[in-house]
């Protein structure tokens, strides 16, 4: 009988996250679902057992950093190990100049999409090796490169930036120990997040988070073997960490 594979997805509430949730639960994972709202988080729940698999509910905001190293010794105490880990959750922050965002709106956003995606790395790494093939995904976007092209978005472009370089620092240390480090940028989807930065544009012309998410789970597949790679879902390529998207 095939194990059962562990994995933790943050943001799993909806859109990319839930998407990429229900997606691991399609293929039999056992999904760790992190997120801020315990009713959607519920909501999510019995769509996975509508699918006939099984789902551990963790209601936290990324920013309670102590949360965060509770949740490594939690699994370390029920599973001993963990399998994949989908840092997706973030937020966008403010539009606006950089010399005008408000301390508080920064930290908030290198907090959640930044800081908390180390803190997890801090308590997950050991329970990632111990899989024997553990696969990490975080997702990025093209604003970490296309910054000097998009004025306003510096504190989400910044965190991206950030995020990216924590990931190769982070493939680098993990290599030849079973665990592999991938990027996914997803481009423009019909998320709520999207919504919020595009407010004019139709969202029916974009692709939908599911269609991403089929697309990651490859990457979080135990006979991936693939490590320090982007995938760009808007070219549908595997590309080194160090090309531009």
């Amino acid at each position: 009988m095939k194990p059962i594979r562990i994995a933790l997805v943050t943001g799993a509430s909806r859109g990319i996250g839930r998407a990429l949730a229900l997606e691991l639960a399609r293929d039999g994972a056992h999904v760790v679902a992190l997120a801020r709202t315990q009713g959607a988080l519920e909501e999510l729940d019995d769509e996975i057992r509508a699918l006939g698999g099984e789902a551990t509910l963790v209601p936290c905001d990324l920013s309670d950093f102590d949360a965060l190293d509770r949740l490594g010794a939690a699994l370390f105490e029920r599973w001993g190990k963990l399998d994949a880990f989908v840092g997706n959750a973030g937020v966008l922050g403010p539009l606006s100049p950089l010399a005008h965002v408000d301390p508080k709106d920064w930290n908030r956003v290198m907090a959640v999409n930044v800081t908390a995606n180390w803190r997890l790395i801090r308590s997950l790494d050991p329970l990632l090796r111990a899989s024997g093939a553990g696969r990490v995904l975080f997702i990025t976007s093209g604003a970490a490169h296309r910054a000097a092209m998009k004025p306003f978005w510096g504190a989400y472009a910044v965190s991206k930036a950030a995020l990216e370089a924590m990931a190769r620092t982070y493939a680098s240390e993990s290599a030849g120990d079973g665990v592999t480090v991938m990027l996914a940028n997803p481009g423009p989807l019909r998320t709520r997040m999207r919504a919020q930065a595009m407010p004019g544009e139709d969202p029916m012309t974009l692709k939908t988070p599911e269609e991403f998410a089929k697309k990651c789970l490859a990457p979080l597949a135990p006979e991936w073997r693939e490590s320090a790679r982007l995938y760009d879902f808007p070219t549908d390529r595997l590309l080194s960490f160090s090309a531009p998207v």
